[in-house]
């Protein structure tokens, strides 16, 4: 059996656990749309991984979801600036979430007692910027949470041979979800609430 990984953003740059491998997805003068998922996923794989966890910051579409909750996606949506290793070829994966790896995930939530949405449609958008209030009312129908890097990890993962799933902070209603105006700033403050959180979690899985 391979090593395990979790790949995190910054807020996560202090996690520690023996015979985890721990990626920091981007540092601080990195944006979402300038990570290089393609290296990141090629290191893990070079340094004898075959399952990732992705923790991913993203917006609910759904007034059910609120902020604070903790999404186990089951699927994704990505249908612009499609990553891949197979540039220069045709090779068709059938990209999907690992279940093996959403289960071990959703059964570790039971054990402590830690409720979490068991499934859920993630879309991704390109970033930098937030979606606008047009745009998030066109994706909410077909989608349940919105980020801006998970379908690319899962996506390069599954080319690779890669166990991929992923554990999604929901951080704040989509801009437009609710009539209260959307800022970086409490976007922030809900990532530091949840991470004890999905800190727990990740030790329950592990």
């Amino acid at each position: 059996m391979g090593e395990i990984a979790i790949i995190g953003g910054s807020g996560f740059k202090d996690f520690e656990k023996q015979g985890v491998v721990f990626l920091q997805r981007h540092g601080k003068n990195i944006p979402p749309h300038k990570v290089d998922h393609k290296a990141n996923l090629l290191s893990l794989k070079n340094k004898g991984v075959d399952t990732v966890i992705g923790i991913c910051s993203v917006g609910s579409l759904k007034l059910g979801i609120s902020p604070g909750s903790i999404v186990i996606p089951n699927d994704y949506i990505n249908l612009k600036n499609i990553q891949t290793y197979h540039d220069l070829k045709a090779a068709h994966i059938t990209p999907a979430l690992n279940e093996e790896l959403r289960q071990k995930i959703i059964t570790a939530a039971k054990k402590i007692s830690m409720t979490v949405v068991e499934s859920g449609i993630y879309i991704q958008t390109i970033g930098p910027r937030l979606e606008t209030k047009a745009e998030i009312n066109m994706i909410k129908n077909y989608a349940d949470i919105v980020g801006m890097t998970m379908a690319n990890e899962a996506t390069l993962a599954k080319e690779l041979g890669i166990k991929y799933a992923a554990i999604c902070s929901v951080d704040n209603y989509a801009n437009g979800i609710t009539k209260k105006r959307l800022t970086i700033e409490e976007i922030k403050k809900a990532q530091d609430k949840n991470k004890e959180k999905i800190l727990r979690l990740l030790e329950a899985v592990l």
